[in-house]
This record gives structure tokens, C-alpha cells and sequence, in this order.
């Protein structure tokens, strides 16, 4: 016979449990997920036209002890160790802290289940979405064993949801994520999603390196992945030029032999409305990419917003459009290019292709015309948006035309203008004239600048075209 006291009984009972869990049942459960987890994804492996590579399906722990015991991370992190006068222990830890940080725990079902669902959700219910340029019997060429890149424009936060939607039935998109994702509960969806996080304007060469091998075993995985090479949101609406250090990580160290072809897939997105245009033009003001924004201001828009739909007074905000442009296969272009400059040439290269696909849509045409002056009439915004969309469409750019109707098309630009008072229209019917509201001319400017490009007739506006006095009266967010 043995007494024990009652809390020491339970105490007892309870590491039992535990060590029957861990020991037992943990692993057997972990085992029935898994093998329903390997059935569904060789189910939906049958319907993407590149499947889920197993790199994707590795365990997360997995990934991360492999990038740690790199070979190339083992030297960067002996020569930090070195630079820093810390142990090499040390300096380990600190590699794998950024390891875990950027290796994301994707999820099947996370992604082609609830991801896929809230992006064609959210993407619809804000927008007329509609599919530009896109030659599908040129993308189905790409051959199967290469790793598909898709390199974007960056016009809004909404580019992720809207091309992860539109590129469902193709495959599962790796993003590259900056900073402003890793906050709770945010940073475990998009990890879920099989995003992985980067510091963008980090210069810890350890750091890089722990990221640069990352970014070689998924592309040597096959895993498809997405990334903006303007490296940021654009503030005045141009498609910028290329930041090279993504890319860097893909050229450096590729060699036809030993790695996978890659094969860049440009992609080009445009909005009659970008959700954050005000906040970005702000930005371009001040010179910065501090993107301050009033929590009062957040809450006035959402609130409205709300509110309109209970009453059903809401409208969407216009198309919103994306189109495929030429693939570029890595192999091939370094293989035409040998001079030291190839890294700069390629992100030349690929935004070059990616402004060349870029959709023209209604509202940046009549923002490009009514900055050609201070007063229009509808049917001198009607003869002249005919004559930009003859000549742009001449070059080879693509126009949508709601309904197929020059006319209708031009209309909804300026209805869509003058919902959000950034023209104003005095008269009626024919008679009607429209001008700008001044302080409003840059945010004008910045839809206008998306297509300048496609047309010799249409001028890029910029903060430095205006006079200091111009730039003072532009109050485009509210205080």
C-alpha cells in the first residue's frame, strides 16, 4: 500500500497523460493528417497545370534546419562571426532566427481552400475584374521541368489578392512579402498562404545570405513563385524601375547545367481605382515612403463604406484588369547576354515587358484628358478618348472597352470621376463642362501616368512638373 497525496496523484497522472500524447498519440495523429494531407494534394495536382512541387510539402522544421547547416550560410556565418567578434554558436542562432523568420508553413489547404476563396471574394466584390492580354498556348509552352517567376507591377496591396485568384487554376504563387505583413494574426496567414517574409532594406550580409539560399533551394524545388521588382507600391502611378535584389539571388550562381531553368512570366495589373492612391501621392509629397495615415481617417472611409453597402447606395469601384505579357527563359537570356552589366539589362528587360502589357482602362484615359486642360466638354472627352485609344491600341496596347462601346467607355470614366469629386460638372446632357478640382490634380496625374507610356500623346506628370504653390494646394489626405 502506497499513500500519496491527492495533488501529487494528479500531478503524477498528468505527466502520464503527457508522455502517452507526445509518445503516442501525437505521432499517429500527425501520421492520419499527413496521408490525408499527401491524398488531397495528389488530388488537386491532377488539376493545376504545374503541381505542387514536394519542396512546398517539406516539414517547416525540416526547411529551416536545411538552410541553417547550408553550406554557403555555414561560411557567411563564420565570416560574421569573425566581423562581429561573437562565437560561431552565436552567430548560428542568429541564422537560424532568420531562417524560421523566412521559411513560410504552407498549407494546402490555407491556400487553394480559404485563400483562394476570401481573393476571388474581396476581388470581386470591389472590383469589375477582367483578364487582359494573355496567350495561354505561349504560357503552356513553358516547359514543365523550368521554374515559372511571375514578375509584376506594384499598384496596390490588392495585386496580391487579385493575381493569387486569377492564377488559381495554374498553380500555388510564393510571394515575397516586406515588413508591413509581420504583425499577428497576419503573419501566420500569409506564412499558412507559403509567402516568406524579407527585409527589404536590410544590409546584414548574413541575413542576405540565409535569404538568397532560400530563394535557390525553392527555385531549384520548382516552386513558383511572384515578386514586385520595383520593390515597393508605386507612389505616382508610373511603373518604376527594376530593384535588383531579388533578381540577384536567381542569376547569381545559376548555371544550366547543375539548376532548373527559370522562366519570368511578366505580369502587369492596372485599377480605375487603387484603394490607397491618396496615401501613396501623399508619400510622393513628402518624399518618403512613410505611408502615415490617421487612425480617424481609416475609421471615417470603413465606416462609409459600411454604411453604403447597408443601403445599398454602393458601387464598385470600377474595372480592375490584369494581362500576361511575353515569358523570358533565364537560360536563354544569359546566354544572349555576356556582358557585366547582365543582371541590369534583365530587370530592364523584364519591366520593359511588363509596361508593354499594361491594361488601359477607362478612368486613367479621361484623367489623361482632362489634365490636358482646365475645361472639357463630354464630347471633346468623347473625340479625344477615341483618339488616344486609335492611337495606343495602334502600338499594340491593350484597351478595355466596357461593352465594347467607345462612348459607354468614356462615360464610365467620368462617372467615375465624379463619384469621387475629383472632376466636377457644371450643366447638363451635351451642354454639360467638366473640370478638375485643382487640389486633386495629382491624384489625377497618377492614374494618367499608369498608360502615359503607351502613347506619345499622353505627358508623365510628376511633383517636380508643378510649381512650389501647385504642390501646396494638392491637400489629397485629409488630416
Amino acid at each position: 500500500m502506497v499513500e500519496l497525496p491527492l495533488w501529487l496523484l494528479i500531478l503524477v497522472l498528468a505527466f502520464a497523460i503527457v508522455t502517452f500524447a507526445s509518445h503516442f498519440l501525437f505521432p499517429s495523429v500527425r501520421w492520419f493528417f499527413r496521408k490525408r494531407l499527401e491524398r488531397a494534394v495528389a488530388q488537386l495536382n491532377e488539376k493545376l497545370e504545374r503541381p505542387i512541387e514536394p519542396f512546398k510539402l517539406a516539414r517547416r522544421y525540416d526547411m529551416v534546419q536545411r538552410l541553417s547547416y547550408d553550406p554557403e550560410v555555414a561560411k557567411a556565418i563564420v565570416e560574421h562571426a569573425r566581423k562581429s567578434g561573437v562565437p560561431e554558436q552565436v552567430a548560428f542562432e542568429q541564422a537560424q532566427r532568420y531562417a524560421r523568420e523566412i521559411v513560410p508553413r504552407f498549407s494546402a489547404t490555407a491556400y487553394f481552400g480559404f485563400g483562394i476563396w476570401i481573393a476571388k471574394l474581396l476581388s470581386r466584390a470591389f472590383y469589375r475584374v477582367r483578364l487582359g492580354a494573355f496567350d495561354e498556348a505561349r504560357l503552356s509552352e513553358i516547359d514543365a521541368d523550368s521554374t515559372v517567376v511571375f514578375v509584376m507591377n506594384h499598384r496596390s496591396n490588392m495585386d496580391y489578392v487579385l493575381v493569387t485568384w486569377l492564377a488559381a487554376e495554374r498553380s500555388h504563387l510564393s510571394y515575397a512579402v516586406g515588413e508591413w505583413a509581420r504583425v499577428w494574426p497576419l503573419r501566420t496567414l500569409i506564412r499558412s498562404m507559403g509567402a516568406y517574409f524579407i527585409r527589404r532594406k536590410s544590409r546584414n550580409a548574413l541575413y542576405r545570405k540565409v535569404l538568397s539560399r532560400y530563394v535557390r533551394l525553392a527555385t531549384d524545388g520548382g516552386v513558383t513563385q511572384a515578386m514586385f521588382p520595383e520593390g515597393g507600391l508605386s507612389l505616382n502611378g508610373t511603373v518604376g524601375g527594376p530593384k535588383l535584389g531579388l533578381l540577384s539571388y536567381l542569376v547569381q550562381d545559376f548555371d544550366p547545367e547543375q539548376n532548373r531553368n527559370v522562366v519570368f512570366v511578366p505580369v502587369a495589373m492596372n485599377y480605375d481605382r487603387v484603394l490607397e492612391d491618396r496615401v501613396l501621392v501623399t508619400a510622393d509629397i513628402k518624399g518618403n515612403r512613410r505611408f502615415g495615415l490617421r487612425f480617424k481617417y481609416v475609421a471615417r472611409h470603413v465606416g462609409r463604406h459600411f454604411w453604403q453597402r447597408l443601403t445599398g447606395k454602393f458601387h464598385r469601384f470600377g474595372y480592375a484588369s490584369v494581362s500576361f505579357g511575353a515569358p523570358l527563359s533565364l537560360e536563354g537570356f544569359l546566354a544572349d547576354h555576356t556582358s557585366e552589366d547582365v543582371l541590369e539589362d534583365l530587370g530592364e528587360e523584364l519591366m520593359s515587358r511588363i509596361r508593354d502589357v499594361v491594361p488601359v482602362l477607362p478612368v486613367p484615359l479621361v484623367a489623361a484628358i482632362m489634365l490636358e486642360g482646365e475645361v472639357h466638354t463630354r464630347q471633346q472627352i468623347e473625340v479625344r478618348f477615341k483618339e488616344l485609344i486609335a492611337d495606343m491600341e495602334g502600338k499594340g496596347a491593350h484597351v478595355h472597352l466596357p461593352r465594347g462601346d467607345l462612348s459607354y467607355a468614356a462615360e464610365v470614366g467620368i462617372r467615375l470621376l465624379k463619384l469621387r469629386k475629383l472632376i466636377t460638372e457644371t450643366g447638363e446632357g451635351a451642354d454639360a463642362i467638366f473640370k478638375i478640382n485643382q487640389p486633386d490634380r495629382l491624384i489625377l496625374a497618377y492614374y494618367a501616368n499608369s498608360i502615359a507610356h503607351l502613347s506619345d500623346q499622353i505627358s508623365t506628370v510628376h511633383i517636380s512638373d508643378l510649381t512650389p504653390a501647385e504642390v501646396a494646394d494638392a491637400v489629397v489626405l485629409p488630416e
